[in-house]
């Protein structure tokens, strides 16, 4: 069953509203459905944790969401403007302009520093006309005042997250797409990061993080799963299991 609701009754203001997405590859003469109808809608300012299995379709989802792909049908409204259907460059600036990316892995270049880092969005967005000044103030958001000119290689996993934190927040975008955060960080540090991602929630961003432990989706106000491309049953994570 998919879940397209989670609110307690008064109208909510979306910031993700899909319905019926759906996404098949095609290899050859081979169909694989990836996503099968997904029907779901995320408040503005609210933290959503996503679960599911390998090969469950939670990436694909993912890739849509950050507007990174298309749909096979479906629709995807971010923040009440239909994005299904966006050309690559219009999905490009959509992404830049409203949506900010945190992955397991960082995706920090080794030969650039912290503030270099975090300032290219706003160098690929052709914003850089206080670029240096609105990285530093992400990376003191995150903690890392003096760190800032700081390699990737200089940094432990904790830093390196910060910073790609930092670089997802410098646009200030309203909504924030955090895949698997915590997968590379030690127990205490990945409690550190998501006490960040918190504050950031609690500061009005809208959060949908994707993570395979059921711990660290307690940091969420909501959990849904999803299994073979279809959302289950989600639930609040203040409702009695």
């Amino acid at each position: 069953m998919s879940v397209p609701d989670s609110s307690h009754g008064a109208a909510r203001s979306w910031a993700i509203a899909v319905e019926g997405l759906t996404k098949v590859f095609r290899m050859g003469s081979t169909e694989v459905h990836a996503l099968r109808g997904v029907d779901m809608q995320i408040a503005a300012g609210e933290f959503v944790a996503l679960m599911g299995s390998s090969g469950s379709g939670k990436s694909t989802l993912l890739h849509l969401l950050g507007c990174l792909d298309t749909p096979t049908a479906g629709t995807y409204r971010l923040e009440g403007r239909d994005v299904s259907a966006l050309s690559h460059d219009e999905r490009a600036a959509v992404r830049n302009r409203c949506i900010g990316f945190v992955f397991q892995s960082f995706h920090l270049l080794s030969r650039l520093d912290a503030l270099e880092n975090v300032a290219l969005p706003l160098l690929y967005g052709r914003r850089s006309g206080n670029a240096k000044e609105r990285a530093v103030d992400a990376l003191v958001r995150v903690g890392l005042t003096n760190r800032i000119h700081h390699h990737p290689a200089e940094l432990s996993g904790g830093e390196r997250q910060r910073v790609a934190i930092a670089r997802a927040l410098v646009n200030n975008p309203a909504v924030v797409l955090a895949d698997e955060p915590t997968g590379n960080l030690d127990s205490q540090t990945g409690i550190e990061v998501m006490q960040l991602l918190a504050e950031l929630q609690a500061d009005g961003r809208t959060i949908l993080m994707v993570t395979h432990d059921v711990q660290i989706a307690g940091y969420a106000q909501r959990m849904l799963t999803i299994q073979d491309g279809r959302l289950l049953n989600g639930r609040r994570n203040d409702d009695t299991v």
